[in-house]
């Protein structure tokens, strides 16, 4: 009996532990690119700083450069800076705030060049983290009282006394400052020590409002430099991502992550088919006799891999058109993995600290990203033959 007992607790026991094997997210590396650390935005709205810096950071560190943490707050100043002229200028009429786009690091580095994150962290203001809403809301009402004026006209006071808001906030910006016992300027960290070629990085998307192959000023509220990016069909927007991974460059990757289907806590995003229409007979007959808080259950549980939307160009531009999909969230891509099912993922490190599942990271599907993706920045060596020359790219 004791025998007994004790098979038939190791036949449960493996039972178990087969179960723990099938269950969950099982994923298998297929390309995974180096990176800096995860770093935190915390309560500030510059992960596009934050991601295109570290795009960047692994940019440096495949062209043989010794891996940096660069100031994301050298960037968010400058672009506070100009972005205030320009509101100004066009009196009001620019979405100001604390938003931006990839190709706003790209300016700041041609036109200011970069400081590590020892030289300027941008934290004056009694927090050991970036917490922005106060500064915010206090340089987004100083630009409409300069605009509202009753003067009639423009003081020559006002952009002094912006950029004296901006130093108290985030500092001073540094004229010089030391690395490894080595005094540098912006300019000079920018060309010895980072040293890209700005010129090299261009942005792409992939919609059917504007021709293929030719560029667009890409239509979102935080694109305050009015940045262009290549239009492409939605395959060549894959075969980048893949194409690019390959080959060894990361991917700066701009999306909305305001889907049901997008868990940072799980470490997974997907686009799970909610359509009746689009399951076998005996799915759809369990799934319409399921409430709506069960489907939701079974949809969003994130505790395996489920059947996902077959996405299209015709969706891509109806979410978007319909504010569905908007300019949410910058990330960097680093890699790609699959299921045990054979299901793609593409490897995302976030800039909101390290504590979930991943470490900061998260797995994104291949529909999501097809179907959530806005626009991407890349090194232009990572396109295709075939790309480049149907975009005239030399």
């Amino acid at each position: 009996m004791k025998l007994l007992s004790t098979m038939l607790l190791g036949l449960i026991c493996l039972a178990v532990v087969a179960q723990d094997q099938t269950e969950g997210y099982q994923f298998e590396t297929i390309y995974d690119l180096e990176a800096t650390c995860v770093k935190d935005q915390h309560r500030s709205g510059t992960c596009w700083s934050f991601s295109a810096l570290g795009f960047f950071e692994s940019e440096m560190i495949r062209i043989g450069k010794e891996p940096a943490n660069l100031s994301e707050m050298f960037v968010v100043r400058h672009c506070y800076a100009d972005k205030a002229e320009k509101y100004v200028r066009l009196h009001g009429s620019l979405n100001f705030g604390p938003g931006g786009a990839f190709h706003d690091a790209v300016y700041v580095m041609k036109n200011y060049g970069m400081v590590p994150e020892e030289a300027y962290a941008g934290l004056e203001y009694g927090e050991e983290s970036h917490v922005h809403g106060e500064m915010d809301a206090v340089l987004k009402n100083y630009v409409d009282a300069v605009i509202s004026n009753k003067n009639k006209k423009l003081s020559t006071a006002w952009k002094k006394g912006f950029d004296g808001t901006l130093d108290a906030y985030l500092g001073e910006l540094p004229q010089s400052f030391e690395v490894d016992g080595k005094s540098y300027t912006p300019q000079t960290y920018m060309k010895e020590r980072v040293g890209l070629d700005m010129n090299d990085y261009i942005q792409v998307s992939s919609y059917t409002h504007h021709p293929t192959y030719e560029t667009f000023i890409i239509e979102v509220p935080d694109n305050w430099l009015w940045g262009e990016v290549y239009n492409v069909t939605l395959d060549d927007l894959m075969t980048i991502f893949e194409h690019s991974l390959e080959n060894g460059y990361t991917i700066g990757w701009a999306a909305d992550v305001s889907e049901k289907g997008f868990s940072h806590t799980n470490g997974v995003a997907i686009v799970p088919e909610s359509d009746a229409k689009e399951m076998s007979g005996s799915e759809r007959s369990r799934w319409e006799s399921m409430s709506r808080a069960d489907r939701n259950k079974m949809l969003y549980s994130f505790d395996k891999p489920v059947k996902e939307k077959v996405i299209t160009a015709e969706m891509r531009q109806e979410a978007y058109d319909n504010y569905q999909t908007t300019d949410d969230h910058g990330m960097q891509i680093t890699g790609m993995v699959k299921d045990q099912n054979g299901n793609k993922y593409f490897k995302v490190k976030n800039s909101w600290n390290t504590n979930n599942k991943y470490d900061g990271y998260f797995y994104a599907s291949e529909a999501f990203v097809k179907y959530k993706t806005m626009s991407i920045m890349i090194n232009k060596n990572a396109l295709t033959k075939d790309l480049k020359k149907k975009l005239g790219i030399k």
